[in-house]
């Protein structure tokens, strides 16, 4: 099919799946949108039919070229994971034991620990050294049926280093295993050589980062940390402004260990997402109502450094925020490369049902990522990326933890991994 040609959808079909049931996780479905006894036709790489089996158009053999028997298991969308920070060098074990012992997260940092250590080796690291790593995770990440998966740069804080991470998230999406998003995030932490030069380097990822990584393709979104130990609202607001100029998308890492107003300035400024928001206000789950604003919920980096303020999960469930999970997989808050687990808890942690959970690493991931009219849920005409998963219900995908479940996943209608 050319770039630009709408695939004919018509049959006969490529593949047609039936012998099982789908989990459609449609916009004008409840809970999981359940199909029992159903079918999926794929052709060109497209949903081109779903729905029951009785319903379907002509038998089977005759509609589609190859015929899967599901043999009585369950077919959903894939996984969208649209928060993590995939590349990175060495890790923060040693921190982790700090933690157990009383240490806090902004303790650590304080220190010269966090961010910054994690800063350190990636910046030493070779691209070949940063891609062996993330490519190791990224396969960890489609084990447990991730399809799409967006990255952040962020641990080099410098020109060469961020646009290096960069390069290296572009060269995972030409390996195949995931579409990948990536993002640039040079204002995570402030680096060390710029701790008397806030202005300096805010203007060096103003004036130099953003139209290197946007005039090179490298970035399709930029990302900032606005708290109390990153970046004030107003730093924020200069370097999204600036991302906005240049056609990148907007998010925001916000609210996650103070109210800082990260919230509302996600949402006032047309962001994507609000990722974190566990000191979210009444106001703030307002605007981003108003705004349409994802809320993308973390509960990897919740539940290791042990957190006890919850995001305002009832208050958003009331305003019809759509609330997204993610593994925010990284070395420090976040070591976490399963997002079934990260459903699980969502579910525990938050107080998600697991068709919420569910759909947050499916719809409301894409959502999260822009891509929710071409993924996300079983329509037709959407890319057929799926999971088959040896289950009984959709539910035990969060209900389970660390137990092997998909049987094989599927991007753009061909199976792109078996276990």
């Amino acid at each position: 099919m050319k770039p630009g040609e709408s695939p004919d959808l018509r049959p006969p079909w490529d593949r047609l799946w039936l012998g099982g049931h789908l989990a459609t996780v449609a916009r004008d479905a409840s809970g999981f949108g359940e199909i029992l006894d159903g079918a999926l036709g794929v052709s060109q790489g497209r949903i081109a039919w779903v729905g029951l089996r009785k319903d379907l158009p002509a038998p089977p053999h005759r509609l589609a070229r190859e015929v899967h028997d599901l043999g009585g298991r369950w077919l959903t969308p894939g996984l969208v994971d649209c928060h993590t920070h995939l590349v990175f060098a060495g890790d923060r074990a040693g921190e982790f034991e700090e933690r157990l012992r009383g240490a806090s997260y902004q303790e650590i940092a304080a220190r010269g620990g966090g961010i910054r250590r994690t800063l350190e080796a990636t910046r030493g690291a070779s691209e070949e050294e940063l891609f062996l790593g993330a490519l190791r995770r990224l396969r960890a990440l489609r084990q447990g049926g991730v399809t799409t998966v967006e990255v952040k740069s962020g641990y080099g804080q410098d020109l060469d280093t961020e646009l290096r991470m960069l390069r290296v998230a572009r060269r995972l999406g030409a390996e195949g295993l995931a579409e990948i998003q990536a993002t640039l995030l040079a204002a995570h932490v402030l680096p060390p050589e710029f701790a008397a030069d806030r202005k300096g380097y805010v203007e060096l990822v103003v004036q130099d980062l953003i139209p290197r990584a946007a005039a090179e393709g490298l970035a399709d979104a930029v990302d900032v940390f606005c708290d109390r130990i990153a970046f004030t609202s107003e730093e924020c607001e200069e370097i999204l402004l600036a991302g906005k100029r240049f056609g990148l998308a907007l998010r925001i890492h916000a609210d996650q260990l103070s109210d800082t107003g990260g919230a509302e300035l996600a949402a006032r400024l047309g962001a994507r997402t609000a990722d974190h928001l566990e000191h979210t206000s009444q106001a703030g789950v307002a605007a981003m109502a108003r705004a349409g604003t994802v809320a993308v919920l973390l509960p990897g980096a919740f539940h290791v450094l042990g957190e006890t303020v919850r995001p305002p999960v009832a208050a958003f469930r009331a305003a019809g925020v759509p609330m997204a999970v993610a593994t925010d997989l990284n070395p420090g808050s976040s070591p976490l490369a399963c997002l079934p687990l990260a459903l699980n808890l969502a579910c525990i942690h938050f107080g998600l049902t697991p068709a919420e959970a569910f759909r947050g690493a499916t719809l409301h991931g894409a959502r999260a990522l822009g891509l929710d009219g071409d993924r996300g849920s079983l329509e037709v005409g959407k890319r057929a990326d799926l999971v088959i998963w040896d289950v009984g219900h959709p539910r035990e995908i969060p209900y389970w933890m660390g137990f092997p479940l998909v049987v094989e996943v599927i991007r753009g209608g061909e199976v792109v991994f078996t276990p």
